[in-house]
């Protein structure tokens, strides 16, 4: 493994991190309320602002652009003369602020939501995960998720994983081929003192975790083996393989998640290091 490295100090929280070939590293700085795209080296260009936070990113098949909404739940489109138009109305779905997302590779979507308030910071409450078709037809995937966030699918298309940040968690389903999840499972515990946000797969069919409470990235094992730890000064809060040959591991970190914080303060990095193992599967 290579040295970690910081590519930007400048961003306000940085979420769900997405590596386009030819194209770089997409990021959503959620409470500056724009999406992002950064060069391997750290070249920053602002790609879309929204007027209101956006988090997870994923993109449709012929390669049209999708972005959560967050407070007001919905799933947005970019039409190709940049504008954003609603691809799918969550609100009947997400119970609380819509969060991160993992599409597939025929554009049917899977989108996450805290379930809860967090700030200020209420019960916590089972949440369902969204499914939305390539046409944008919105429908419960499945229920019963502690704060569904960052999530993956296996480079054969028929495994999605999901963090489970409240229930410290990863949880695995099945996916159909009309994209419907099934069977219900654990994949992995995570260790004491830290929860999943944002993660990615590799080819050896580990993933990597960020967890913010512990300030770190875990390569972890199904059935939670630990196999690899980078420790974080900021709290991690997503995770992303992704260069020209996809082993650079790209880490979103931040001092606070408060919005006022973030607001205020522009502290956010995008870290990166080299790993042994490639990414693989989406995103």
């Amino acid at each position: 493994m290579g040295n970690l490295r910081t590519l930007r100090s400048d961003l306000s929280f940085g979420e769900a991190p997405r590596w386009r070939p030819g194209e770089g590293l997409y990021v959503s700085d959620i409470h500056a309320n724009r999406i992002i795209r950064l060069s391997e080296e750290g070249g920053m260009e602002v790609v879309a602002t929204f007027d209101g936070p956006v988090s997870g990113l994923g993109w449709l098949p012929d390669g049209t652009l999708l972005v959560v909404s967050m407070h007001d739940r919905r799933l947005l489109r970019r039409e190709a003369g940049g504008t954003f138009r609603v691809h799918a109305d969550l609100s009947g779905i997400a119970t609380w602020h819509a969060n991160d997302m993992v599409v597939a590779a025929d554009g049917t979507a899977y989108v996450g939501n805290f379930g809860f308030s967090l700030t200020p910071r209420l019960e916590v409450k089972p949440a369902k995960l969204a499914k939305v078709t390539p046409d944008g037809r919105a429908s419960v995937a499945a229920e019963g998720l502690l704060f569904p966030n960052g999530s993956v699918i296996s480079p054969d298309g028929r495994t999605l994983i999901v963090g489970e940040s409240a229930g410290r968690r990863l949880t695995a389903f099945t996916i159909g081929e009309d994209g419907d999840l099934s069977d219900h499972r654990a994949w992995a515990p995570m260790p004491e003192g830290a929860f999943p946000d944002g993660i990615c797969l590799d080819a050896e069919g580990a993933i990597w975790v960020a967890s913010p409470p512990s300030r770190e990235v875990l390569r972890i094992r199904e059935g939670g083996d630990i196999l690899e730890r980078i420790p974080t000064e900021q709290m991690a809060i997503a995770a992303m393989l992704g260069g020209a040959d996809r082993r650079t591991l790209f880490i979103c970190t931040a001092d606070s998640t408060d919005p006022e914080y973030c607001l205020a303060n522009h502290t956010a990095r995008i870290l990166a290091v080299d790993v042994d193992v490639p990414g693989a599967g989406r995103p």
